[in-house]
């Protein structure tokens, strides 16, 4: 029982991230700029946690992408998101913010919820324990790290098709 125990464990950590990289403390983030990420921008949709997810991004402009993100299920929205990737010091920061539906910040008011940029490769950005990949001109993947349930980190996966 024992042996197969930790070989449970040890594909589930070795599977735990696949898509997803850490920032670390010797991290240093590659030079980027917004040009890197455009292909971000449009309208996109697809499912997540049992609903519908919907994003919107804004082409750059102003140093900044901005995004909107509202998560859909039995109908009524269970939670918005408020963001932007932002050029700073020669890299590339995603931050956000978490609204209720009801526009309840999740919160507190001056602070945001910070993913660095990790790394870059021709068709994917990673940012710490947050990747978007494109796959195609209308379809993007994006893997987050998220807290369970049980209060365990798990990578989620959100696959958007481009809404016309």
């Amino acid at each position: 029982m024992k042996p197969i125990f930790i070989l449970a464990l040890c594909f589930s950590v070795s599977s735990f991230s696949q898509h997803t990289v850490s920032f670390t403390e010797t991290s240093v983030p590659p030079k980027a700029t917004l040009d890197n990420v455009a292909w971000i921008a449009g309208h996109w949709k697809g499912e997540a946690f049992g609903g519908i997810a919907e994003e919107i991004w804004s082409p750059p402009l102003g140093d900044s992408m901005m995004f909107v993100f509202k998560l859909i299920t039995d109908g009524k929205v269970q939670f918005y998101e408020v963001g932007h990737i932002q050029e700073r010091d020669g890299t590339l920061i995603l931050q956000l913010k978490h609204f209720h539906g009801s526009l309840k910040g999740w919160e507190e008011k001056d602070d945001t919820v910070d993913f660095k940029l990790v790394k870059m490769e021709d068709h994917t950005i990673y940012f710490d324990d947050f990747t978007i990949e494109r796959i195609s001109e209308n379809e993007i993947n994006m893997y987050v790290i998220v807290d369970n349930d049980q209060g365990a980190s798990e990578e989620v996966k959100f696959n958007y098709k481009r809404e016309k």
